[in-house]
C-alpha cells in the first residue's frame, strides 16, 4: 500500500474537479466519499443536490476565516493511498479506516480532542482512494504535518500486516522523489506513459553512464534531445544543473526544469562528479586488459569480464567500495538496455530502471576501484548499437549472463545490510535480466546445441567422462539438461583450442555459485567461452574431431593459449584472496 503524499497545493475547487470527474479519466467510476472529518460532508458523486462548490466551501472554511493576509499561499494537502495490484478487493468501510489512520498519523486530523484540519476521502477506483484537506485547523493554525510523507508511510505499513496486504518494503529516504498527482495527471493527459520526472531521470542516468567529464555529460544530455540550464558561481565554476523535456511546458508555454538533486539524490552534479574522480592512477593490468571501444561484441565481451572480475572480489571488499561496484553494475545495465537489439531491449530498460533503486543506500560509495566497471559501461555506449544475431547477440547473452550474478550478489548483500527496498530492487532486476538472457541466448545456445548433437559417440563418451571427474556433485544434473550438447560442443572447443577440458571446468565452476541458476550448463557455457577466449557465436568454427579420425582441428596460437592459463592463473588468485 503506497500513500503519495504532495502538501503543496493551492486549488481546493480543481483538486476535487479531478477527483470527481468521469469524462476523461477510465478508471473514475462512481467517485464518491467513503470517509470526511465529521461524516457529514456533502458528497457530489452520491447526493444530486450537492456540488463541488458546497464542498470545496466546506473543507476552506476554517482558512478563509482568518485575516486575507494570515492565509496560506498553498493550503491544499493531498495524499493518494493505493494497494498493490494483487491485493484483495477492499470495501468502502475499510478505505473510510485506512483514511482516518493516515490523517491521524500525519498530523491532519490527529484526533484525541486536538484541533484537526478539515478533510475528505474520495474513492474513484477499485485500487485506490485520495484524500484532500486544509492546511488550517479548525482553530486557525497550522497542523503539526511535519514529514507528512514519511508518518503516512509508517502507518502504511502497520495497515497492511493487519489488513492482510502485500507489505512494501520499508524505506530509508534514499529513493528518488515519486513523481506528484499534478505530474501523473498531466502525463495521463498528453498520452505519455511516464511522466516528465521519470523520462528526465533515465536520460539523465544513460547520460552519466561511463561518462568521464562535465563536458561528455552535457553533450550527452544535449544528444539525447534535453534542455539543459546551468548555475555557475561568480568565477565562472560550474555548480549544478537542470533539465526539461521540450514538449513538458507549463501554463505559461515555457519548459518545466528539474534539478538534478530533484530527480535522484546521486544525480546532483557534486554526485555525478564523484563517478569520473580520477582516484589512483590505473593499475598496469587494468591499461594491459583495456583496449578502448570497438566493436558491439568486443565491448559486450570486455563488459562480461570486467562483470566477472567483479564478481570474484565483490564481496570481500570494504562497504563502501561495494557500494561503488554495485552503482558502476547500473551503468553497465543503462549502457546494455541503450546499445542492445529490440528483442532484448525492454527488459534490460526494465533491468535498468529497477536497478536504479539498487543503486543507492546510505553506504556511500567510495570511488576509485569501479572504474573498470565504468570504462565497461564507456565502451558499450561507444561501440554502438548490436545485432540480436551472431557475435553480437551471443556476446550479448554473455553478458547478460554474467550481469545476473553480479546483480544477485548485490541483492544478498543489501539484503545482509538490511536494505529491505534496495534488495528486492535488484531482485526484480534480476528476474528481468532473466528474461532478456532467455531472448538473447536462444539463437547461439541453439547453434551450440545443434553442434552438439553432431558429435561422435566417442567423443560425446569423453565429454561425459571429463565433466564427471571434473563437476561430481552437478554432472548428472547437467547431462539431463536440455543444454548439455551446448555445453559438450564448447567443451569440445576448449580441447581444440589448446586447453585441458577438465581443468577448465572446474576452474571456472568453482569462481562462483552455480545454485542460482536456471541453467547450470548454460552459465558454464558462457564461462568457457569467455575463460579460454572462444567465439561466443560458434556457427562457423571447424567441426571438432577425435584424435586420429578425419579432418584437423582448430588450434591457437601459443600466444593466444599463453593469454588464457594467465587469465585463468589471476581469477584464481583474485578468488584466493
Amino acid at each position: 500500500m503506497i500513500p503519495s503524499v504532495n502538501p503543496s497545493g493551492a486549488d481546493t475547487r480543481g483538486l476535487l474537479y479531478y477527483l470527481y470527474d468521469t469524462g476523461k479519466h477510465e478508471d473514475h467510476i462512481d467517485p464518491h466519499l467513503v470517509a470526511s472529518f465529521d461524516d457529514m460532508s456533502p458528497d457530489p458523486g452520491r447526493d444530486p443536490n450537492a456540488t463541488l462548490t458546497d464542498l470545496q466551501r466546506l473543507l476552506d472554511q476554517p482558512m478563509m476565516a482568518l485575516a486575507e493576509h494570515a492565509r496560506p499561499a498553498k493550503h491544499v494537502w493531498h495524499t493518494s493511498v493505493r494497494a498493490d495490484p494483487g491485493d484483495r478487493l477492499l470495501t468502502d468501510e475499510e478505505w473510510a479506516s485506512i483514511a482516518r489512520r493516515i490523517v491521524a498519523s500525519t498530523g491532519i486530523d490527529p484526533g484525541d480532542g486536538q484541533p484537526g484540519c478539515r478533510w475528505v476521502a474520495v474513492r474513484h477506483a477499485d485500487d485506490h482512494i485520495h484524500i484532500v484537506a486544509t492546511l488550517v485547523t479548525e482553530d486557525g493554525h497550522r497542523p503539526d504535518d511535519f514529514r507528512s510523507g514519511a508518518r503516512a508511510q509508517a502507518e502504511a505499513r502497520l495497515i497492511e500486516k493487519e489488513l492482510g496486504l502485500h507489505q512494501v518494503a520499508p524505506g530509508d529516504g534514499t529513493a528518488a522523489k515519486r513523481p506528484t498527482s499534478a505530474e501523473r495527471h498531466k502525463a495521463e493527459r498528453q498520452g505519455r506513459a511516464r511522466t516528465a520526472r521519470e523520462e528526465l531521470r533515465e536520460a539523465v542516468r544513460r547520460a552519466v553512464s561511463g561518462a568521464r567529464s562535465d563536458e561528455e555529460f552535457f553533450d550527452r544530455l544535449s544528444a539525447a534531445g534535453l534542455l539543459i540550464r546551468t548555475r555557475a558561481a561568480p568565477s565562472g565554476d560550474l555548480l549544478g544543473y537542470k533539465v526539461a523535456l521540450p514538449n513538458d511546458l507549463n501554463k505559461d508555454g515555457e519548459p518545466v526544469f528539474y534539478p538534478g538533486a530533484r530527480l535522484a539524490p546521486d544525480l546532483s552534479l557534486p554526485r555525478i562528479r564523484e563517478r569520473w574522480s580520477t582516484g589512483s592512477p590505473a593499475s598496469p593490468q587494468e591499461a594491459a586488459t583495456h583496449t578502448g571501444p570497438g566493436t558491439p561484441a568486443a565491448a559486450r565481451r570486455e563488459a562480461a569480464s570486467a562483470v566477472w572480475q567483479t564478481l570474484l572480489v565483490f564481496e570481500h571488499r570494504e562497504d563502501p567500495v561495494a557500494a561503488a561496484h554495485i552503482a558502476a553494475a547500473g551503468e553497465i545495465l543503462d549502457a546494455l538496455a541503450v546499445t542492445s537489439a529490440a528483442h532484448t531491449r525492454r527488459e534490460l530498460r526494465d533491468a535498468a530502471t529497477a536497478f536504479e533503486r539498487a543503486s543507492r543506500s546510505h553506504v556511500r560509495a567510495v570511488r576509485g576501484r569501479d572504474r573498470t566497471l565504468r570504462q565497461s559501461a564507456r565502451d558499450l555506449v561507444h561501440g554502438g548499437t548490436a545485432l540480436g544475431r551472431g557475435e553480437d547477440g551471443a556476446t550479448t547473452a554473455m553478458a547478460i549472463d554474467m550481469l545476473f550474478f553480479l546483480i544477485t550478489a548485490a541483492a544478498h548483500w543489501h539484503a545482509r545490510k538490511g536494505h529491505a527496498q534496495q534488495a528486492e530492487a535488484a531482485t526484480r532486476a534480476a528476474q528481468h535480466l532473466r528474461t532478456a538472457y532467455q531472448a538473447a541466448a536462444a539463437q547461439p545456445l541453439g547453434v551450440l546445441h545443434a553442434r552438439g548433437r553432431r558429435l561422435n559417440r566417442p567423443m560425446l563418451r569423453r565429454q561425459t567422462a571429463q565433466l564427471r571427474e571434473a563437476l561430481p556433485e552437478l554432472a548428472e544434473q547437467i547431462l539431463a539438461e536440455p543444454g548439455w550438447y551446448a555445453l559438450a560442443a564448447t567443451l569440445a572447443d576448449t580441447e581444440a583450442a589448446g586447453h585441458e577440458p577438465g581443468d577448465l571446468l572446474t576452474a571456472v565452476a568453482e569462481h562462483r555459485e552455480l545454485t542460482t541458476a536456471d541453467s547450470v550448463s548454460d552459465v558454464l557455457v558462457w564461462r568457457l567461452r569467455r575463460t579460454a577466449d572462444l567465439p561466443a557465436y560458434a556457427s562457423h568454427l571447424p567441426e571438432t574431431t577425435t584424435p586420429g579420425s578425419r579432418g584437423t582441428p582448430h588450434r591457437p596460437t601459443s600466444e593466444r593459449a599463453a593469454s588464457t592459463k594467465r587469465r585463468t592463473r589471476g581469477e584464481r588468485s583474485l578468488n584466493a584472496r
